[in-house]
């Protein structure tokens, strides 16, 4: 990237993540070039292409100021209703399944789908963000990143909601925001999975959760809840947490490290049916057979659940459902107002109860 092409890219960014408001003065010439090191040429290239496309204007004897970009007119052939999907992932395991509810409901009703990923990486989002923010969307259906920790992306947010571009959010939410959301009940599905096992007489059970989402740390708490419920005492060193980016390791080496004590665990809850086929192929190298030495129980009733050697015991994920659902409800925000503004439409947040799909990898506890 050229020297004015950073510059260019840093102001606006600093537009889309509200640090530059509808109307503020941006820094003067003098200030940019400390800052940038670079020449006041270099400087006034990057400012004339910024008020060129619209990002900014300048008043003579001011100084040079932010646009409000919701005052803009959109093109005379604006008839396209465009709608962003972001999702950690796209191809992979349950997301295939939400996007074509979604994106069915949509293109039925005239809408066209852009759809993006984060691979669950914070600056991921933040590209994808001033991405949707410099285009023409009409509204977002977003999965948040990394949902259990303070995001540094939430000023994007407010600026959607300043732009009057709604947006609703699946699988998690960003309490801070408290959004319309659609998520399972994830400590009640943590809770179903726990309680299975503790019914089928199992009291060494290791929960293996994925804690940087919300779902993971909902599903750990109903693991302890269940434990607690009928009264069996939880060995601390049988609970496994680890991040994303730890999936494909760190949980199995966890397990054959349990696996290798004198009192070797039972049975499993997993964090998701992913994980559990993880799992059943380090049991299978152990030559641990499930149920028989060991039970499983997975997570989101997924298609992983019917292929596997042993079909997995599972918790249902409305998975289509959801995101038809969602298509529904954010169009309902977008069409509320003639000017397709969210306007004050208030819809409840959907929370789908979950289920115990019981299958072959669980077993009474002799």
């Amino acid at each position: 990237m050229t020297k004015y092409g950073k510059v260019k890219q840093v102001i606006k960014s600093r537009i889309l993540d509200g640090t530059y408001v509808p109307n503020q003065k941006i820094n003067s010439e003098n200030e940019l070039m400390k800052e940038f090191g670079v020449s006041r040429h270099t400087i006034r290239i990057a400012i004339g292409e910024l008020v060129t496309e619209g990002w900014l204007y300048r008043e003579q004897g001011s100084g040079t100021f932010c646009a409000d970009r919701t005052k803009q007119d959109k093109p005379s052939n604006y008839d396209t209703k465009n709608i962003a999907i972001i999702t950690t992932y796209i191809s992979d395991y349950i997301f295939p399944s939400i996007i074509r509810g979604a994106e069915s409901y949509l293109s039925e009703r005239g809408y066209q789908v852009s759809l993006f990923s984060t691979n669950n990486n914070i600056e991921n989002e933040r590209r994808i963000l001033e991405t949707i923010l410099s285009q023409s969307f009409d509204g977002i259906i977003v999965e948040p990143t990394k949902s259990s920790f303070a995001n540094p992306n939430i000023n994007y947010y407010f600026n959607l909601e300043r732009m009057d571009i709604p947006y609703i959010m699946i699988n998690a939410y960003y309490d801070e925001l408290e959004p319309v959301c659609l998520l399972v009940d994830d400590e009640k599905g943590g809770y179903l999975q726990t309680e299975h096992l503790i019914k089928q007489g199992h009291t060494n059970i290791v929960g293996l959760f994925k804690t940087d989402d919300n779902q993971g740390i909902k599903r750990m708490k109903g693991y302890v809840k269940a434990h607690r419920k009928h009264q069996v005492p939880i060995i601390p060193t049988n609970i496994v947490t680890y991040y994303s980016e730890e999936k494909l390791d760190k949980p199995a080496k966890e397990l054959e490290r349990l696996l290798s004590q004198a009192e070797r665990p039972t049975a499993l809850v997993c964090y998701n049916d992913e994980l559990a086929l993880i799992l059943m192929d380090l049991l299978r190298a152990k030559r641990l057979q499930v149920p028989k030495d060991i039970s499983l129980v997975g997570y989101d009733d997924s298609f992983l659940a019917e292929i596997s050697e042993v079909k997995l015991t599972s918790i249902n994920h409305p998975k289509s459902k959801m995101g038809e659902q969602a298509a529904e409800m954010i169009i309902q925000m977008i069409e509320n107002d003639p000017n397709r503004k969210k306007g004050n439409l208030q819809l409840d947040s959907i929370v789908y109860e979950p289920e115990l799909i019981v299958r072959q990898s669980t077993v009474e506890q002799e």
